[in-house]
């Protein structure tokens, strides 16, 4: 928690079906990140990652309890009001990166600060080179259309994205399935060492168990699901 007791993200009673389900897809009595945790969120393909990611984010509301980012719950703002809490406090790396492909890559990792003016203050001027500079991308890209990018130069431009202006919470949605060994290490130490650095909660869906061991918390969605053990 923060010196005020405000968790970065909290969870509690969360229910969610899907329009048309016959069941809840997500039943989660709690889950909580504190400022600068690291949650490693794991689960076979299907059992409601990208669903609960997208509650967190609040792109999606619960049926019941209550998601809250630094204390706001999604459900008690209009969508306006969603938009900027989510621009200011909000990072995320998507499966399908959602880069804009005709804006170039530094336009691309500027993009979050033409929409938060608090992000914009925290960044300062070097902020997205800074933050090129530890994905290893080659500096002849920066001017580039992000469109012409290959998958993998596009995902470490996605996560320069999602880090820059110090986000309070980083959602990181497998990340690094397009990276070769290498560039996943040096990936994967620019997205922790950053949240670290910025006192950034990050919870991060991945497949590749062996990333687990470096963040603070393993958490098996299907274990704190009672949703899914009630369909079991």
């Amino acid at each position: 928690m923060s010196a005020s007791g405000t968790a970065a993200l909290d969870l509690q009673g969360l229910r969610y079906r899907w329009p048309g389900a016959a069941a809840d897809t997500l039943a989660i009595e709690a889950l909580t990140l504190a400022p600068g945790d690291s949650v490693f969120l794991r689960g076979p393909s299907g059992c409601g990652k990208s669903t609960l990611l997208s509650l967190c984010a609040g792109v999606l509301l619960p049926d019941a309890g209550a998601v809250r980012l630094l204390g706001q719950p999604w459900q008690a703002l209009g969508a306006s009001a969603r938009d900027r809490h989510r621009a200011d406090h909000l990072g995320y790396i998507f499966q399908q990166f959602n880069l804009l492909p005709y804006l170039s890559v530094l336009d691309n990792v500027r993009l979050p600060l033409r929409f938060s003016a608090r992000r914009a203050q925290r960044a300062g001027p070097q902020a997205a080179e800074d933050l090129l500079v530890r994905t290893e991308l080659p500096r002849a890209l920066w001017t580039q259309a992000a469109g012409t990018l290959s998958v993998g130069q596009q995902q470490r431009v996605a996560a320069a994205r999602a880090l820059i202006g110090a986000p309070a919470v980083v959602i990181a949605d497998e990340p690094t399935s397009a990276l070769d060994e290498a560039l996943r290490e040096a990936f994967m130490a620019l997205l922790l060492d950053s949240c670290a650095a910025a006192g950034s909660a990050l919870l991060f869906v991945s497949h590749d168990a062996r990333l687990a061991q470096r963040f603070a918390r393993v958490v098996d969605l299907p274990a704190i699901n009672h949703a899914a053990r009630a369909a079991a």
